[in-house]
């Protein structure tokens, strides 16, 4: 018998087979964030400092600088919010915060989002950033920012843009990282 006849012996027909079991469906919620989530989001976060070029920080964040951060947003009745998995572990962040300090600027923030690796591709970076934008446009809001690197970050252009935020403008090699120059492309949205 030739080896091939042999293997196509060895496979039992499709009618056969047994079924497929189905993948786990990926279940999440979000809510809003406290001050005992941010050590979470701080681990969540100094992983992309450390691995990534999606920030152009270099070093860690402490866990105060967080809480700091944390205090400010919410003082600022701006959202701040997490998304979870069905045992409330922390699987990924976003807030917005205001894009500078100047009083005219402020009904515009930039966001930010971080998904935990093994959340990504899944659907849930987008109902974040939906969430995170009605609770802005609730806030006052009315221009939302998003400043991501040029190169390493596609996904998080896509996801914009998914979003109806459109390019207004690219910076080259504003920041220097893990030994090469990277650029920013800056995204708009207006909630209406």
């Amino acid at each position: 018998m030739l080896e091939e006849e042999y293997q196509a012996r060895r496979t039992l027909p499709a009618n056969l087979r047994p079924p497929t079991p189905p993948l786990p469906k990926f279940e999440f919620s979000i809510r809003d964030a406290t001050m005992a989530d941010m050590p979470a989001v701080r681990e969540l976060y100094n992983h992309y400092v450390a691995n990534t070029v999606v920030t152009l920080d270099e070093d860690a964040m402490t866990l105060k600088e967080w809480r700091s951060k944390f205090e400010w947003v919410s003082r600022l009745n701006l959202p701040f919010l997490l998304a979870v998995s069905p045992t409330d572990q922390m699987i990924g962040f976003a807030y917005v915060s205001p894009w500078k300090q100047k009083a005219a600027y402020r009904r515009t923030v930039e966001d930010s989002i971080y998904l935990g690796p093994a959340a990504t591709g899944k659907g849930l970076g987008k109902a974040l950033m939906k969430e995170l934008l009605a609770r802005s446009k609730a806030a006052g809001v009315k221009e939302v920012l998003a400043v991501i690197v040029d190169k390493g970050a596609e996904g998080s252009i896509r996801l914009h843009e998914s979003l109806g935020f459109k390019e207004v403008g690219r910076l080259g090699k504003v920041g220097f990282k893990f030994n090469r120059w990277l650029g920013t492309v800056l995204l708009q949205k207006h909630l209406k």
